[in-house]
């Protein structure tokens, strides 16, 4: 029986075959660009592989797009075909598939973890565990499966790198920050290519409040992302968000235009980088010129997706942003009918947060802030449950925090942001301390302080 790279019996018998696969697992663990291509050798020399047919199944349903769910049925049709000669380990994977259509990710969860509990050090397991995990916003489960597994790992397997990567990601998105970035260093100093390993300390310093820090962590390091698929433009995101919290706007713009928005695709990951920079951007009084008319008319034309809720929230920054109310209301009202009727695991996060969310999002760009604020901080509790991380997810808070100061709410809004301090180890950025500023200098207008945005228009409390 041959093995894979990870020490897995494997029903590829062909050895070129099996490189090639080999190369498809380690280009899933670092977000290789090429990863798509050794897929493609492996389904074009062996297309009764089912484990292989699984993959590209869950690939494309993880890219969160609904006119790719033909291709993910017929990954599971040939699947299913190949099942009575796949191995054991291999047919969790198909089952994994199937359950994901039949929408229900949590249980492609559980699969994963049978396969762990048997083959603990199948690393392409533990990275969709990981994966899914961090779509259905489970950072306490994604933490529990790889320190479930870890002693199982010797320090030279070949997942071991990106094992690290996986929890200095679990461990940031948990709280436990000082942890995370040894960890983090730690994976990328076993594998170089382990770009989810150096991103989870670009999460810490973004958490800490260490703009300066993070910056110096990623200079010199490009290398280490050079090479990934659109992943890539995540990371160049993240040091952007550095130079804003460090005030430097030109630079910002500067990473949007060469780098984050390199390429103009609808990806909602892509649109999630460019809309949540933009928003953060427009928070802070910099004018972003025309830059919202390219993304508003790529999310105009995903208002009936429905794949994801995250995805959804970050296209209605696009039209909110574009000023395009007529393709906002369509969004927001496809939410609240998906919500009404969940029937699967996405739709139960369109009911919540989604909903709240949405029409926070809506109220927000009519200049609504009393309104906004209201639905707003009644998502924020359920929020992570939208999936994506804490740094993604807080231009919502932001939203909702200036909404709020908008509005005149500012004991509500001192609460928020000292949840918003305690969750980020007791630090604060820049972003929370002018807002602190503005509300003293609101309160006090003799208070000689920074005042940001709508400060001298905050009414009294």
């Amino acid at each position: 029986m041959a093995q894979d790279i990870f020490g897995q019996d494997c029903s590829l018998s062909d050895a070129r075959v099996l490189n090639e696969w080999n190369a498809v697992q380690i280009g899933v663990l670092a977000h290789a660009a090429r990863t798509a291509d050794h897929l493609g050798a492996v389904l074009a020399a062996a297309p009764d592989f089912a484990l292989g047919q699984a993959i590209k199944g869950l690939s494309v349903l993880m890219l969160g797009r609904s006119e790719l769910r033909p291709v993910a049925q017929d990954a599971l049709r040939d699947a299913r075909a190949a099942f009575d000669t796949a191995l054991p380990r291999e047919r969790k994977y198909v089952e994994a598939l199937a359950a994901w259509l039949d929408g229900a990710p949590s249980r492609t969860v559980a699969l994963m973890e049978e396969v762990l509990t048997d083959w603990p050090c199948d690393t392409l397991a533990m990275k969709l565990s990981h994966g899914t995990r961090f779509i259905l916003g489970d950072a306490r489960g994604m933490r529990a499966s790889v320190e479930r597994v870890l002693p199982a790992y010797s320090a030279d397997h070949p997942g071991h790198g990106y094992l690290l990567g996986c929890h200095a990601f679990a461990l940031e998105e948990t709280g436990e920050y000082d942890r995370a970035e040894i960890t983090g260093r730690q994976a990328l100093w076993t594998a170089p290519d382990d770009a989810w390993g150096l991103h989870a300390v670009a999460h810490v310093h973004d958490m800490t409040g260490n703009a300066r820090a993070g910056l110096d962590w990623l200079e010199g390091r490009e290398e280490a992302w050079a090479h990934c698929n659109n992943f890539r433009y995540h990371v160049w995101w993240h040091k952007a968000l550095m130079h804003l919290d460090l005030g430097e706007a030109d630079a910002v713009l500067r990473l949007y235009d060469t780098e984050v928005r390199k390429d103009k695709t609808d990806d909602y990951r892509d649109i999630s980088n460019a809309t949540s920079l933009l928003m953060r951007l427009e928070l802070e009084g910099i004018t972003v010129g025309d830059r919202w008319e390219e993304l508003a008319n790529l999310c105009a034309g995903r208002t009936e997706d429905g794949s994801l809720i995250f995805a959804d929230l970050h296209y209605l920054l696009g039209l909110v942003g574009g000023d395009r109310r007529t393709a906002t209301q369509r969004l927001v009202q496809r939410i609240r009918a998906d919500g009404a009727n969940p029937t699967t695991e996405a739709a139960q996060r369109m009911a919540d947060p989604g909903c709240a969310a949405a029409l926070g999002l809506e109220a927000f760009g009519e200049g609504d802030y009393r309104t906004a604020f209201g639905y707003l901080a009644k998502s924020r509790d359920s929020l992570q449950l939208a999936g994506g991380s804490h740094a993604q997810r807080d231009v919502f808070e932001r939203m909702t925090i200036d909404a709020g100061l908008r509005a005149g709410n500012w004991s509500q809004v001192e609460a928020i942001l000292e949840d918003r301090r305690r969750k980020r180890g007791g630090t604060e950025d820049n972003y929370a301390q002018a807002r602190r500023a503005l509300i003293a200098s609101a309160r006090n207008p003799r208070t000689d302080s920074r005042n940001n945005g709508d400060a001298q228009s905050v009414p009294a409390e």
